[in-house]
């Protein structure tokens, strides 16, 4: 009997043309989500493209000017000798650590445009390089990528929606319900198969369209953990449909009117997707703000320059005891000056640690809150299941700057110690110049966050679910 229903309600869903106008406008909106978020990826892999090429001719033109240089001669310019390594080491040697789009970006952009994938090595403070260079518009940044995720949290549930609310309402005002329930059907039957009935349509069009944009916009499938991201993708889109699916089923169970079940959804849905993430956001930054962006920049600027009038003294005072040393404007800047560079940036690193730290502790809890507050809104339990299985999450990144951390502790243990000695840089000494090798966020630490979203969006769906076929004892038939 159940599939009798399913059958009977897809033939009439066919002879709606609404249906095929709400079909169609999903349609519109993920190959225009997946387009944008191609879009993105392309750009992002156009970037690292250009960045690894910049790599590659500046260190191939340091190795020729390092090799036509005469071992004996003093340079003409010495912040341009390719033999000293801190030249090599902060300006003309310096490599990029990059992180590639995530497995399935090109699906949810999600953070990964607020957050910066690639930075230039240096021997300074990692301050001088963790600050992006990328310019991009506050209001966008503000507002978000219209990709294939904001499809799924935002319009997907409208969809839904727009096919539910009169579930059983519109049978009873046409008065054709009472006639269905005098065959041998039970109306629990009857609404779940009108439910299973249009939950198998969307879902299963809304993950073919998905998946196939994601396989059109270049999601490769032979990169690791790839098939096992996609199923998350899928199952999170299931549940997430199913959370909608219940609600209308339990808000059309009431017995109200169609046009109240519209006004009662659409009320839902601005509670759950619109006003209840805004509040979750002012809640988090109101509970731990993190301090001020403007206290960090002042703090690194008054380190930065305290140290370097210590600095400075120090190399004045030895140019009046060296007065022959004393460079001309043009003469090349003396070892010396490295060296006392190099103290001065780790003053500067002493001074703001504890301001970076507070920064980053306020940073952990408020995403540690999130992720604790998250399940009173579906939307945001599928946004960020969908950032974590797509590789475009908080979680992510920090990930990529932990990597980059310790790319940069590697990148000072190699150049300081020299800087120190004031060693010569030797063409061969260009093979061994640390490289940065991203490392792709494991699955094992990815799938208990989608499975406790997986969870999060099921428990609500079948609570609602059944609530809701319980409610239907006293629906009313007719009137």
């Amino acid at each position: 009997m159940l599939l009798r229903i399913m059958r009977h309600d897809w033939r009439c869903l066919a002879a709606d043309r609404s249906a095929w106008a709400l079909v169609a406008l999903l349609g519109a909106f993920v190959g225009y989500g997946v387009s944008n978020g191609s879009a993105w990826v392309r750009f992002q892999r156009d970037t690292l493209a250009t960045a690894a090429q910049d790599e590659s001719q500046r260190l191939a033109d340091l190795r020729r000017d390092a090799e036509d240089v005469d071992p004996k001669a003093e340079p003409a310019f010495a912040w341009l000798d390719p033999r000293t390594p801190g030249v090599v080491a902060g300006t003309r040697g310096q490599r990029f650590a990059t992180a590639p789009p995530g497995p399935l970006a090109a699906l949810d952009v999600g953070q990964a445009d607020l957050y910066p994938f690639y930075f230039k090595m240096t021997n300074r403070t990692k301050q001088t390089f963790i600050a992006g260079d990328e310019i991009e518009n506050p209001s966008n940044l503000l507002a978000g990528r219209f990709d294939l995720g904001f499809v799924v949290v935002q319009l997907f549930p409208l969809l839904i929606l727009g096919l539910s609310y009169n579930l059983l309402s519109a049978e009873r005002e046409q008065g054709t319900l009472a006639m269905t329930l005098a065959q041998p059907v039970r109306l629990r039957t009857l609404a779940l198969g009108k439910v299973l009935a249009r939950a198998a349509l969307v879902l299963t069009l809304a993950l073919a369209l998905s998946i196939g944009g994601g396989l059109l916009a270049g999601v490769d499938l032979r990169r690791p953990d790839v098939l096992a991201r996609l199923g998350l993708w899928a199952a999170t889109v299931a549940g997430y449909g199913a959370f909608w699916f219940a609600l209308a089923l339990a808000v059309n169970a009431l017995g109200r009117p169609s046009s109240t079940n519209a006004v009662v959804l659409a009320a839902c849905w601005i509670a759950l997707v619109v006003v209840a993430p805004a509040l979750l956001n002012v809640a988090v930054t109101s509970l731990h703000p993190v301090p001020s962006r403007v206290e960090l920049i002042g703090a690194i600027r008054d380190a930065s320059a305290e140290a370097s009038a210590e600095g400075s003294h120090l190399l004045a005072r030895y140019y009046e005891d060296h007065p022959e040393l004393a460079p001309a404007s043009s003469a090349p800047v003396p070892a010396d000056f490295l060296v006392k560079l190099q103290a001065v940036q780790k003053s500067v690193d002493e001074t703001i640690e504890p301001v970076m730290a507070r920064y980053d502790e306020q940073l952990a809890r408020q995403q540690a809150l999130v992720d604790r507050w998250r399940f009173l809104s579906p939307a945001v339990t599928a946004q960020e299941a969908l950032n974590d299985v797509s590789g475009t999450s908080l979680a992510r990144h920090k990930h990529f700057l932990a990597q980059v951390d310790a790319f940069h502790k590697e990148w000072q243990d190699f150049f300081i110690p020299r800087i120190m000695r004031r060693e010569r840089f030797a063409p061969a000494d260009y093979d061994a110049i640390p490289k940065f090798r991203f490392r792709e966020q494991p699955l094992v630490e990815v799938a208990p966050r989608a499975g406790a979203a997986l969870i999060g969006l099921a428990a609500p769906a079948v609570a609602l679910g059944l609530a809701g076929l319980a409610a239907l004892r006293r629906y009313p038939i007719t009137g």
